[in-house]
């Protein structure tokens, strides 16, 4: 089948929203701002400052939510952690981490200028086609207010953009038959995923949980038989086939914006990444195989 351009334009558009986004959760600024009311804990203050938006939720719904957390190191952290802080304190406490990263990354003149004003208009026009409607994350998000600032406006919409696709990707990974680890040991194959020591340092899960799960791709012929994270053809068109799913429930935004808005957002939001990324934005091994 042609792939239909429009939505491989909006991918292309949402790979350059979506890591502006995550600037924040390698920055230094998230973790001082949450230590600053409390939560020093590193995998405490990621779930309480992405999970904040849903109000003081349970373990089982941040669990259900971020999907390839394992559910005991999320509930080593919440509920608990909103006795040291509330979802409001959090909130505002990433907000003000969100402000000062930008601010280092990219710089006061490009927070005030034209372009930034313009990429946080186009955005926002496009999150007006986001649904609520079994998108949980992007849900919440929705229902809090847009900054004033036109780069912390940006960040928002970029964000309500990430979280919409992000619902829909975990609905496409649940009929692709693909569990929390599996889904991380396959990305990984891709080449395009998080190095394995980045996952396994953050989301809870044991080499031997990894290695397991590489087995069980294995035995569906997803993964090669040798040692190497390798897709077999199977996988690399599952794999596939996962970005297309996701890529037709999320692109009612895109198509919203139409064909010039997402060419100029996506112009705009690459040479803003890309700014950031030249200034360290993310660790230059974040993206790979090796261990």
């Amino acid at each position: 089948m042609t792939p239909d351009p429009r939505l491989r334009a909006a991918r292309r558009c949402h790979n350059v929203l979506n890591p502006f986004h995550s600037t924040h959760y390698f920055s230094p600024d998230l973790g001082r701002q949450m230590a600053a009311i409390g939560v020093t804990d590193r995998s405490a203050a990621y779930f309480a400052a992405r999970s904040a938006p849903m109000g003081a939720v349970g373990a089982g719904t941040v669990t259900a939510t971020f999907y390839n957390f394992k559910h005991e190191l999320v509930a080593r952290h919440v509920p608990q952690v909103w006795q040291t802080a509330s979802p409001q304190d959090a909130l505002a406490a990433r907000a003000r981490a969100v402000d000062a990263t930008l601010r280092r990354l990219l710089g006061a003149e490009a927070l005030a200028s034209k372009e930034m004003a313009e990429a946080a208009e186009l955005a926002l026009r496009a999150a007006e086609a986001c649904a609520r409607q079994a998108r949980p994350l992007y849900a919440a998000h929705a229902d809090l207010p847009v900054p004033e600032e036109a780069h912390m406006a940006y960040w928002h919409a970029a964000t309500l953009l990430r979280e919409h696709r992000g619902d829909g990707h975990l609905t496409a990974l649940l009929g692709a038959g693909l569990d929390p680890v599996e889904a991380l040991v396959s990305h990984v194959a891709t080449g395009k995923g998080m190095a394995p020591r980045f996952l396994l340092a953050t989301r809870g899960w044991s080499t031997d949980d990894y290695d397991a799960a590489a087995q069980r791709l294995r035995a569906r012929g997803l993964l090669t038989a040798d040692e190497e994270l390798t897709l077999t053809e199977e996988g690399v068109r599952l794999r596939a086939e996962i970005e297309e799913r996701t890529d037709v429930m999320d692109r009612a935004p895109y198509d919203h914006l139409g064909d010039a808005g997402v060419s100029r957002l996506t112009e705009l939001a690459t040479a803003f990444i890309g700014t950031a990324l030249g200034n360290g934005a993310f660790p230059d091994d974040l993206i790979g195989k090796a261990a």
